[in-house]
């Protein structure tokens, strides 16, 4: 099993939100700097995009979960 991206979201809080979600629902998602956060600020990436991951067997159910 591995992880699949669910979303992109727009910083550190709001993937923290989307993941408390997740984890309510029984659903653990994880999250990194998305691979575009570096070209984002050149490299130097304090902030910007967040990928949210989940396991994929429950992909379909964090989708829904998102609506």
């Amino acid at each position: 099993m591995g992880l699949s991206r669910l979303t992109v979201v727009h910083d550190e809080m709001e993937a923290e939100i989307l993941c408390g979600l997740l984890r309510t629902n029984g659903v653990e998602g994880s999250y990194r700097k998305a691979d575009l956060a570096g070209a984002w600020t050149e490299g130097f990436a304090r902030g910007g995009p967040i990928e949210i991951l989940v396991d994929e067997e429950d992909l379909a159910t964090a989708r829904e979960l998102l609506g």
